[in-house]
């Protein structure tokens, strides 16, 4: 076994110690550009009523702004990893930014909803590079012996995105207009761009880098197409002829190409994602524990908000101001864990954060029409404890084992099995949600009588303003609108609990793999310098 790639610890800079100031500027264009991209994945689910409103268009067509982001994300995300060793990081972060800020404007400009979703699309190209491009920049800045740290980091954005991004949304388009959500990002943008352009060192490009063209053809769109087909999965419930027209042929397809790719990428000599990777222990332990997470956290993670605007009558501003807990529980425990996790190794950390989110859990497996906020945001709060011993440890686990050649291609693997995790996830417990919320007890019936949940799902799903208006309309006589959705509450509220009784057990399962990441940073250090001295 050659020892040519030894890894030589005195050629790290401030080995082991905290981050230095020169890591800490890195990581605040990382840190800008990162909660754009992540902001605008939340943000926009916000104005979807607005929207609507705004081209008189209808849910279905209005919700293409948010998959037509998801999808450009899925697709651009595998040729990061090439893209980064051809330009160099730099250059095409900066060149993200720039088309990502490029987009934002012509979204503000959209005159029709055809053209928001086309601009949103380029919008997703940019921002899907941004995320993995961060990590590769700040991952080589400071070095595998800091990389716990790092990640505390790169949580950040993580933690602001799905909390602040209900809270800015509805502020803008309460204060302003819905144009201000997609305007604020030039500032920013702006900013992140001159800031890169005078931190960032300047990388030389890997001369000669052959571009993977059959795996780009079989790997962009198969994930493009595979999350559409699951991402359509909650609308086609109650449309059998979608599943056959749209959810089937594009989830096969996709699925196909995907197969088709790691026949290939195993095969070739430089593939678009190297799937060799996972030969690495710890990569392969750290990745199928992240992707559980990602799958019953991200996934239950959307209803939330609907339970406290669909159920409790809280508008979409304050829905985000009460899951501020679980962010406050998170920026506690994420730099705490970051930095312990580099002197005493990820599972003690990653098992202990899983146990505090499962207990958090336990709460909304019990939730009613009117279970106390008090218990609510404790539970939220020990989940945001759990989440920051959990998520970026268990990233920093996959990373930090590859050797620094690698580490481009690891954060882009890292990167894709989230959006392929979270989408899967969001889609199972949408549909887990939607069928106990169709057969939620006696209760579930319509003035009319009929097992049918189109009403309630209007008094759920729409803001508390809209809910009153409608609740007026068919409180005409007593089996009314208004007296079937009082009734049913309760009812709806158990279909929320049973939906995170799932997401419960998934997280709580998630402990088995990590019982097999490292426990100790001698295990830890050994496994990073085994991955070291293997031939590449």
């Amino acid at each position: 076994m050659s020892t040519e790639n030894t890894l030589d610890k005195s050629e790290i800079p401030h080995a082991g110690e905290g981050l230095d100031r020169r890591v800490l500027m890195v990581a605040g264009v990382v840190v800008l550009g990162s909660i754009m991209a992540i902001l605008d994945m939340t943000i926009v689910a916000v104005a979807q009523n607005t929207f609507q409103a705004q081209w008189g268009a209808s849910p279905a067509t209005v919700a293409w702004t948010m998959t037509g982001y998801t999808l450009a994300l899925a697709a651009v995300i595998p040729v990061t990893g090439w893209a980064a060793d051809r330009f160099g990081t730099k250059r095409l972060y900066m060149a993200a930014t720039a088309m990502f800020v490029a987009g934002s404007a012509l979204c503000a400009t959209a005159t029709s909803i055809d053209l928001l979703i086309l601009y949103r699309v380029l919008q997703g190209l940019g921002g899907g590079m941004l995320m993995p491009l961060g990590m590769m920049i700040l991952t080589r800045a400071a070095g595998p012996e800091r990389i716990g740290r790092v990640m505390a980091v790169l949580g950040i954005p993580m933690l602001l995105g799905p909390i602040g991004g209900p809270i800015l949304g509805g502020w803008l388009i309460e204060s302003f207009s819905w144009h201000w959500i997609f305007l604020i990002n030039v500032p920013i943008g702006a900013i992140a761009i001159t800031y890169a352009w005078f931190v960032l060192d300047k990388d030389e490009p890997v001369k000669g880098q052959k571009f993977d063209l059959v795996g780009f053809i079989l790997l962009s769109p198969g994930l493009a197409l595979f999350l559409f087909g699951i991402s359509s999965i909650p609308e086609a419930q109650s449309d059998s002829s979608m599943y056959t027209g749209r959810v089937i042929p594009a989830t096969a397809v996709g699925l196909v190409l995907i197969i088709a790719f790691v026949f290939w990428a195993l095969r070739a000599k430089l593939p678009l994602l190297d799937l060799r990777l996972f030969k690495n222990r710890n990569m392969t332990v750290a990745m199928i524990t992240f992707a559980m997470f990602a799958m019953a956290f991200f996934g239950s993670s959307i209803l939330y908000a609907q339970y406290f605007i669909g159920i409790r009558g809280e508008s979409t501003l304050m829905a985000g101001l009460l899951l501020a807990p679980q962010g406050l529980g998170a920026m506690l425990t994420m730099p705490i864990a970051g930095v312990l996790t580099d002197k005493m190794g990820p599972g003690k950390f990653v098992m202990t954060g899983l146990a505090l989110i499962t207990g958090g859990m336990i709460a909304f497996t019990q939730l009613s029409a009117d279970t106390p906020y008090w218990i609510l945001l404790g539970s939220l709060f020990i989940q945001g404890l759990g989440m920051g011993m959990t998520m970026m440890p268990t990233m920093s686990a996959a990373i930090r084992t590859l050797a620094p050649e690698s580490i481009s291609r690891g954060s882009t693997l890292t990167n894709i099995v989230q959006q392929i995790a979270a989408s899967m996830g969001t889609a199972i417990f949408s549909v887990l949600f939607t069928n106990w919320l169709t057969n939620a007890g006696p209760a579930m019936q319509t003035p009319q009588g009929e097992k049918h949940t189109g009403a309630l799902a209007f008094g759920l799903n729409s803001s508390p303003d809209a809910r009153e208006s409608g609740i007026a309309m068919f409180q005409g006589s007593e089996s009314g609108f208004g007296k079937f959705l009082h009734e049913n509450l309760p009812f709806a509220a158990e279909a929320f609990g049973n939906t995170y009784f799932v997401a419960a057990i998934l997280v709580a399962c998630c402990i088995i793999p990590a019982f097999f990441l490292p426990r100790t940073h001698a295990a830890d250090t050994e496994a990073a310098e085994r991955q070291m001295v293997m031939p590449h």
